[in-house]
């Protein structure tokens, strides 16, 4: 991923630059075993497509299914590169005008079967028979949880599906040691304050209890990757702490995928 200067950011693109690559220089970024370096962004909200590709690359791909909620319109989530790639999955959106415009972005994808769509409010009560009711279950590759509030306490309650790699939004100004999270109100919207989500500690402690190893976060300070334990074996940084994963609100650090996204329907070119 290589930063981006916005309108208003707090660094100038030069300033980016230097910092960006005087923090790939520390040891636990030129480790190979790191994924900050590896990400960069084609549909999602910061560097989680390129570090996403890296675990599959490592750990290899089964049914090619995903799960994401709190995907909004679809055209900026952690999911839609693999949707174009040829994978299939399920969005769960609250929003009725996010979810009509899906169906008419994402019309050939749903045709095909390939995508599913629910309109529904995701609460820990419901978030399995909301998954279930989509003939999904078992091992998937991949859950994105995204819902700015409730993010924990929905992870806790997945039983329906064993995914491979969860990625999980974290709330970045709660550092380690810090292991907190906002109380489970499944009625409660985000206020756009910092009071919302979870702490990586927290997250991370369960995802130990859950059988995943927190293996990296976006440079960005936004989401956390988790992969399941018995596919980690020393293919990724260590320890899996939230010491060392742990990375700073840096919301200023959006990388720019170019063009305005449009995800469309490509033809897949085979050798």
């Amino acid at each position: 991923m290589r930063p981006q200067a916005q309108a208003g950011a707090p660094l100038r693109q030069l300033e980016l630059d230097r910092y960006w690559s005087d923090q790939m220089a520390k040891p636990r970024y030129a480790d190979p075993r790191s994924l900050v370096k590896h990400g960069f962004k084609v549909y999602s909200q910061a560097d989680e497509d390129g570090i996403i590709q890296e675990i599959f690359k490592r750990i290899g791909q089964t049914n090619r299914t995903f799960i994401e909620f709190g995907v909004e319109s679809g055209i900026e989530c952690s999911t839609v590169k693999l949707l174009v790639e040829g994978w299939n999955g399920l969005w769960i959106e609250m929003a009725p005008e996010s979810v009509q415009s899906i169906r008419q972005r994402f019309a050939e994808f749903i045709a095909e079967k390939r995508l599913r769509v629910t309109q529904s409010k995701v609460t820990a009560e419901n978030i399995n028979a909301l998954i279930a009711d989509t003939g999904i279950g078992g091992e998937i590759d991949l859950l994105s949880v995204d819902i700015d509030g409730n993010d924990y306490w929905v992870w806790q309650a997945i039983t329906q599906v064993r995914p491979r790699v969860a990625v999980v939004e974290y709330n970045a100004t709660l550092r380690p040691p810090m292991s907190l999270t906002v109380p489970y109100e499944p009625d409660k919207a985000w206020d756009t304050t910092n009071f919302f989500g979870a702490s990586l500690e927290a997250l991370t402690r369960l995802g130990r209890r859950k059988g995943y190893r927190l293996v990296g976060c976006s440079f960005s300070g936004v989401n956390a990757f988790f992969v399941r334990d018995d596919l980690c074996g020393d293919k990724f940084l260590e320890p899996a702490t939230a010491e060392m994963h742990y990375e700073p609100p840096r919301y200023y650090f959006q990388p720019s995928a170019g063009h305005r996204p449009n995800p469309g329907r490509y033809v897949s070119i085979e050798e």
